[in-house]
């Protein structure tokens, strides 16, 4: 038992120090570029696959209203995007984002959109559904029954915004998010890519009316708007102002450039010289979490963060991609096993999807164009530092106390 007491404190030191070594060295990996991917892709996927087939996806649902959505659209999306990086995905990823989409357009995909709105299921559910349906025909357009459906329901998208007088659509009956209408419009964006021009006017439109809505405090679209006029009700904030700058490059570049770099001004920070990272709600501005920022620390959103990954790698910022790609597999506290790689110890499966669809992210209708922008050289300074305190912690006891045996032994030999 003596044996036992004396040990135990060495091993839990060698768990700890070795824990901080491994964190330091996924801090130091060096991330993929803007045309890469993690290598860990597929085994994220797999881990994602098994847990929606465990039903998180149901689960999620039950955490908000986009819950059952997001884990599907999000894991079908993420294969689409890594096999136009890695071709030798292909066949797997149309499988799988071709079961995805089967389930987001399934009763329980839409049991809690209305089908009364224009477009039908309101415009987050039609939105987020025909960019998958578009993102799995820039693989293979051979299925006419899908080029169809992908046009049938564009065509539907493009009618309820030329018949509306605000460019943001409903989600919710009597509510409406910009974020949401930015994903219809790339899938208009989308489809005029893969079948030719047809909605440009559409779009133009859009551009222009959403051009008149902008929050003064940022110049950027705001987070919740009038479902009758489209007049701010609630400024920009990350949450979803990441998504949109996911998406704004698919529909107009220039457009799209003055708004991330107007978001990365007033939203990138370093907390306590820590970071980089995302606020929610812009510098000068406080404001408590909710259910889609989660709780902020610091006034820092982690899903916004998450996200952030893939707005910075469709806008060509490669560097800030790279640090978040970093700095995720460090406090992400990521489990890798052979068949699959979770993030959080897998406790919540839709941040995985989110984390894949950010980490795979690229354009579909435009090429990417970097972004001379980079982030404090000396970033991972500060988390190299608590690393260090947190590996030599358990060592200062028994180093001190060996200093402390040997000191009176140096002074004897001295005064002899």
């Amino acid at each position: 038992m003596g044996r036992i007491r004396r040990w135990a404190p060495r091993v839990v030191g060698i768990i700890v120090t070795a824990a901080c070594l491994i964190g330091a060295g996924r801090l130091l990996w060096p991330q993929p570029g803007l045309d890469g991917q993690p290598g860990s892709t597929a085994r994220q996927l797999a881990f994602v696959r098994d847990a929606l087939d465990d039903g998180s996806d149901t689960a999620a649902q039950q955490l908000f209203p986009e819950g059952y959505v997001f884990s599907n659209v999000l894991y079908g999306l993420a294969w689409v995007q890594a096999a136009h990086t890695d071709p030798g995905l292909r066949d797997n990823a149309l499988r799988e984002a071709r079961w995805a989409l089967a389930r987001t357009e399934s009763d329980e995909g839409r049991a809690v959109f209305s089908p009364g709105l224009q477009p039908a299921y309101g415009v987050f559910w039609a939105g987020w559904t025909n960019w998958l349906r578009g993102a799995i025909l820039s693989l293979d357009r051979s299925d006419t029954t899908a080029v169809h459906q992908f046009s049938t329901h564009s065509a539907e998208i493009a009618q309820a915004f030329s018949a509306a007088g605000t460019p943001f659509l409903q989600a919710y009956r009597g509510q409406a998010w910009p974020v949401d209408s930015t994903v219809a419009v790339a899938s208009l964006r989308l489809h005029d890519k893969l079948f030719g021009a047809q909605y440009t006017a559409v779009i133009d439109r859009w551009l222009a009316q959403a051009e008149t809505r902008l929050d003064p405090a940022t110049g950027l679209l705001p987070h919740q708007v009038s479902p009758t006029d489209g007049s701010m009700l609630t400024g920009a904030r990350a949450t979803s102002q990441t998504v949109i700058l996911r998406f704004l490059p698919e529909i107009d570049p220039a457009f799209a450039k003055s708004h991330y770099a107007r978001y990365r001004d007033r939203y990138l920070t370093y907390p306590g010289g820590f970071g980089p990272a995302i606020r929610e709600y812009p510098t000068g501005v406080d404001g408590s979490g909710d259910v889609d920022s989660g709780p902020l620390v610091a006034g820092v959103s982690l899903s916004a963060t998450v996200v952030a990954q893939g707005a910075a790698r469709v806008n060509g910022d490669s560097d800030l991609a790279a640090a978040i790609g970093s700095a995720g597999e460090l406090l992400g506290l990521p489990v890798g096993l052979p068949g699959s790689k979770r993030y959080a110890f897998g406790l919540m499966p839709i941040g995985d999807a989110f984390v894949v669809w950010s980490s795979t992210a690229r354009l579909l209708t435009e090429p990417t164009t970097a972004l001379a922008r980079d982030v404090r050289w000396w970033w991972r300074l500060p988390w190299l530092s608590v690393l260090l305190v947190i590996a030599i912690a358990p060592w200062a006891g028994p180093l001190t106390r060996h200093a402390r045996r040997r000191w009176p032994r140096r002074r004897r030999d001295t005064a002899t």
